[in-house]
């Protein structure tokens, strides 16, 4: 059963998928159109286009092969993406790239592009998720029309000649993550990004007329002489004086009204009182000795869902710690956005309640309070695997190699039980470093499986990939982005990508061991050292020497298997989970009981039911 809302949307998501399938179709030819007027208006310097870029061959897909070009699929002339950075490439901004209609990757960078960047940029790379055009020779000013390339994730235009002020309308890229201006010529307030977003101050250096946080604060213009006449002077003082009484009475409402606001909910938890006055309402547990919890009980232990008590936040929720009067501390979600009755609500926690493994974060209970809805789980101690990988504090202790190895095989056999062990079988789908939580022994558990069909039906892979948000960055399997769907191959090479920093010590999408001039990702970085035969040069100094390198090359050539770009040639889950093992046989991790066998009937494509669990950005 499903709801109305659901049942509106499913059409809906298939229309755009047939809408995108169309375009794409009809677009084969002027994609390579696109291509030919890039080779013919930029100058080769180094030849490289002129002798990888050859159009007289006609075989499908043939394009897909050419230098710095990405396809959708090697057999189609679909680009997806382009990567023409360090190039030599001479001469203006190739407006042919609009041809490319399935874009979402532009990287121009380091190379001698002159002239301005096109003032209706948003038409002509209008689905750009990522755009580079760093270390050029770019001049003018940067286009207000920028701010209407809504998909944008990355914008990089540092070490140009840009001049004039940046548009206050690029505050207004709610999704952007990385932004840079430095070392170009630019004046004036620099922009305050929607959502709270903060960027550095190396965002913006080298620019001496750029002022407002994070940079000094703006100054005024200098006070001048009076010049003209008497009358004039008047006037323009009585103007100045009614648009600075205009501008302080907006300011100090504004400020009363917030003021009033954050009297009204200074512990951001309005909608918590809100249910408090209700009837008393006990919660479902699945656990005995929690049994008999009711609402009250974790409105007390979390002290009303206060502010203070907040330690995670993403689009699944929000997460808060309760700690109850016997000293027990818990994880309480609120979730968000969920447009199931209480009925539908109930029956998938029905189904997601039965799902018990010691590798996953328990799910002790939910709670139904008008419409909100809570879910109880099992306090995390240890915080998450990302936080203990990149987070840690100067002088702090790194992870030892056996207790990293010990994550990746509990981590492994989780994902791995519920590819081929759960039923219903469940495809976690966003896999990554910050899913992967760490009990009090450092025990890996997993978390935000399964959360996908309680999510606003809206919400689904289709509508994501429109909106250009293809989850964690650096994490997400290449053929997703083609296929929309999500497949247990594509956990893997999520998974392949935890295990990455597991060995490099690095983030997925910043390498800090990489040159200067690699602007890749962890994947593509491994994918470059294993082509030149220094793959040991990528493991963590910090594990070198220690007695364990050949266990931590063997799980580095381990993970190279799961981010291989043909999904057909990764290893499955289960596999993932018996290589690790094996590697790590001397620590004694797991016992006999353990092992996890696959089912007979189970060839990993053939499931009985898949349950996709989205955007897990909490931070535990």
């Amino acid at each position: 059963m499903v709801s109305n809302c659901g049942a509106l949307t499913i059409p809906a998501a298939i229309l755009i998928y047939l809408l995108l399938s169309c375009t794409v179709c009809c677009a084969l030819q002027s994609d390579i159109d696109c291509l030919k007027s890039i080779k013919i208006s930029l100058e080769d310097t180094f030849n490289i286009l002129d002798s990888s870029w050859n159009f007289n061959n006609q075989t499908e897909g043939y394009i897909c092969k050419f230098t710095g070009v990405d396809c959708w699929h090697p057999d189609e002339n679909r680009v997806l993406g382009i990567s023409l950075r360090d190039m030599g490439l001479k001469g203006e901004f190739p407006r042919g790239i609009q041809n490319c209609s399935s874009l979402t990757k532009l990287d121009l960078s380091n190379n001698k592009l002159n002239g301005s960047i096109p003032f209706n940029i948003s038409k002509v790379i209008g689905f750009v998720v990522n755009l580079d055009l760093s270390s050029n020779q770019l001049s003018g000013n940067i286009p207000v029309n920028l701010a209407n390339c809504s998909y944008l994730n990355v914008l990089k235009l540092d070490n140009n000649r840009l001049t004039g002020h940046i548009p206050p309308e690029i505050g207004l890229l709610g999704r952007l993550k990385t932004f840079s201006v430095a070392n170009n010529l630019l004046n004036g307030q620099v922009p305050n990004f929607i959502n709270d977003t903060k960027f550095p101050v190396e965002s913006y250096a080298n620019n001496q007329g750029l002022c407002g946080t994070p940079l000094p604060v703006c100054r005024g213009p200098a006070k001048k002489s009076p010049i003209g006449p008497i009358v004039g002077a008047t006037i323009g003082g009585v103007t100045v004086a009614a648009v600075a009484m205009t501008i302080g009475m907006f300011f100090y409402l504004r400020r009363l009204s917030r003021k009033k606001k954050k009297d009204e909910d200074p512990e951001g938890n309005k909608w918590a009182k809100s249910i408090k006055g209700a009837k008393a309402i006990k919660l479902s547990m699945f656990e005995k000795s929690v049994s008999k919890m009711r609402l009250s009980d974790l409105m007390k232990a979390s002290n009303n869902f206060s502010k203070n008590n907040i330690i995670g936040s993403g689009r699944t929720g929000t997460v808060y710690r309760a700690v109850l009067d016997d000293g027990t501390s818990l994880m309480i979600k609120r979730l968000q956005n969920t447009q199931h009755s209480e009925k539908e609500f109930v029956s998938e926690m029905a189904t997601l309640g039965k799902v018990k493994n010691r590798s996953l974060v328990p799910l002790l209970g939910f709670c139904v309070a008008k419409k909100e809805r809570l879910l109880v789980y099992n306090y995390m101690p240890n915080g998450n695997l990302h936080d203990k990988l990149h987070l840690v504090s100067e002088g702090g202790k790194a992870l030892e190699w056996p207790l990293r190895i010990k994550i990746g095989i509990g981590a492994a056999k989780g994902f791995a039980w519920l590819h081929h062990n759960c039923n219903p079988r469940i495809i976690h789908r966003n896999i990554s470093s910050k899913c992967i939580l760490l009990d009090v022994e450092f025990e890996p558990r997993i978390s935000d499986f399964g959360l996908a069909r309680l999510m606003n039906p809206i919400d689904t892979h289709l509508s994501t990939f429109v909106n250009g948000e293809f989850g964690d960055m650096g994490y997400v399997a290449p053929e997703y982005l083609r296929t929309l769907v999500a497949t247990p191959k594509g956990d893997v090479y999520s998974f392949g990508v935890v295990l990455l920093e597991l060995v490099t010590g690095e983030r997925p999408t910043y390498v800090t061991k990489a040159p200067e001039s690699f602007k890749g990702n962890l994947v593509e970085w491994i994918t470059h050292l294993s082509s030149d035969s220094m793959l040991e040069d990528a493991i963590d100094s910090s594990l070198s020497g220690k007695g364990h390198d050949e266990e931590v090359f063997q799980v580095l050539k381990v993970a190279c298997r799961c981010v291989l770009s043909a999904a057909k040639e990764r290893p499955t889950m289960f596999e993932v989970y018996q290589l690790l093992r094996a590697i790590g046989e001397r620590y004694n991790f797991t016992t006999e009981n353990d092992i996890l066998m696959p089912s007979e009937s189970d060839d990993g494509i053939q499931m009985v039911e898949f349950i996709v669990a989205q955007d897990v950005k909490e931070a535990f």
